[in-house]
Formats: C-alpha cells, structure tokens, sequence
C-alpha cells in the first residue's frame, strides 16, 4: 500500500447525519443512497462521491455527525434545499485501495502514521473519496487529518 502527506481542500454539497459511530456503516451508505437520488440538484459537481466523518476521541465518544456528498469546483450560493455546502483545508496522510478491504486500509494508515510520529487531528472531519471501478469494485481514498 502507498501512503503520503499531502495539503487538500475539499469542497462538497450534500447532507448531514448523525448517529452511533457503531451504526456508520449502515447509515453512511442509506444515506449516501438518498444523496445519488437528488444528485441532479447539485450544480457544478465533479461526479466524486465523498464522506466525512467526525472522528472517535475515545471510547466514551458514542455520537458523532457525518457528511455524504458530491465533490465540486466551487462554492455555491444556490445549494438545494435540505442540503449544505462544505469547504475543509487541512494536512492528511492518506492512501487508496478497494472499498471492500476500507477496515484494513483505516487500520494500516493509522498504524503507518503512528509509526512515522504524525499526530491525528481529532478536531477535522476524516474524509473518504470513492471512485468506481471497470470490474463494478469501488475504490475508496481515505484522507485522515494531521497536525
């Protein structure tokens, strides 16, 4: 697996959650799947489908809000309705592999950029970029905040 540190901005249309971290893996998707219905709504979209994730600080941190969206160019004055615009800025490790492997990727970035002394922001959202595939995988970049 590749890792690096790169500098990005994100900026994003789409709708907020929040729920039991326990339960993100269930009600990211179903909530993902309600934004891809309204995707049309959504001007100047790239087409890339994202996520962001407050992060878990520690084991009594139950709740935590969640973002599913589309990437775009530029800030909008005119976001639908029922949805928000955000733009983030922030330093990330990062690598990129299947979806279906995304438990072992969060697990192996982490590990590597302990291993390297990058302190995780806990104050940023984690982000998570998914790109399709010509098999019908999905690949997912996991962007996780530094300080």
């Amino acid at each position: 697996m590749a890792y690096q540190i790169l500098s990005r901005t994100f900026k994003v249309v789409g709708l907020t959650g929040k729920g039991a971290f326990e339960n993100f893996d269930k009600e990211v998707p179903a909530l993902a799947k309600q934004l891809l219905k309204r995707s049309q709504e959504i001007k100047n979209h790239t087409g890339i489908e994202m996520a962001l994730f407050e992060p878990k600080r520690d084991k009594n941190h139950r709740v935590g809000e969640y973002y599913v969206g589309l990437m775009v160019d530029q800030a909008s004055s005119d976001v639908p309705q029922g949805m928000a615009f955000m733009e983030t800025t922030h330093q990330y490790v990062t690598t990129r592999g299947k979806v279906s492997k995304i438990g072992t990727l969060h697990l192996n970035l982490l590990q590597w950029a302990n291993e390297k002394n990058y302190t995780r922001n806990l104050d940023s959202y984690i982000v998570e970029t998914y790109h399709p595939m010509e098999d019908g995988e999905e690949e997912v970049q996991i962007y996780l905040p530094i300080h």
